[in-house]
């Protein structure tokens, strides 16, 4: 009898301890379809592509930046707004789009999407916005051939403007 009593507790100790090491994304596994995915269209393409990054805001105004990169390294970011109304009325014109080539990338800080690499954004995804939270929703589709479309989170109560993470339109091989 006390064998079976130690043989149980045994079990339940070590499901107990197995519960706790499981991963804190909800999404895991299909993150690590999507990482695949990745993965193989990276070597398809020689770790060349352009992707196109989407935003906007609830009072109308949105935008896309296409980024470029060429065997791995970032060498083109192109934001412009794609839609207008709601934007403040004294952004220039030079703000409504620009193009920076690969010494410029990173000099337009605050609108457009993160000068990233696609494994930039796949570290990102796992290391920050698919942790799960209490106090959040996680989103993550894979709309892209099984890459990354949506993955991000919002707090729960926010009201306008919450999404943290990142919306990709398209991937392509250049």
């Amino acid at each position: 009898m006390k064998g079976k009593f130690y043989f149980i507790a045994l079990l339940l100790i070590a499901g107990l301890s197995s519960s706790c090491e499981k991963d804190d994304s909800e999404y895991q596994n299909d993150f690590e379809d999507s990482r695949k995915a990745w993965l193989d269209f990276k070597e398809s393409t020689n770790n060349s592509y352009k992707y196109i990054v989407v935003g906007g805001s609830w009072v109308g105004f949105s935008w896309e930046t296409t980024l470029t990169v060429s065997n791995g390294k970032l060498i083109g970011r192109h934001f412009k707004y794609t839609v207008t109304e709601g934007l403040a009325e004294n952004v220039t014109e030079e703000e409504l789009e620009w193009t920076e080539n690969e010494a410029e990338i990173g000099t337009h800080e605050f609108v457009g999407a993160d000068a990233l690499t696609l494994d930039e954004i796949y570290d990102k995804a796992q290391r920050e916005w698919l942790k799960k939270r209490e106090n959040a929703k996680i989103y993550f589709e894979t709309k892209n051939n099984g890459m990354i479309s949506t993955c991000g989170y919002v707090e729960n109560g926010c009201a306008d403007d919450c999404f943290i993470g990142v919306t990709i339109n398209s991937i392509e091989k250049l």
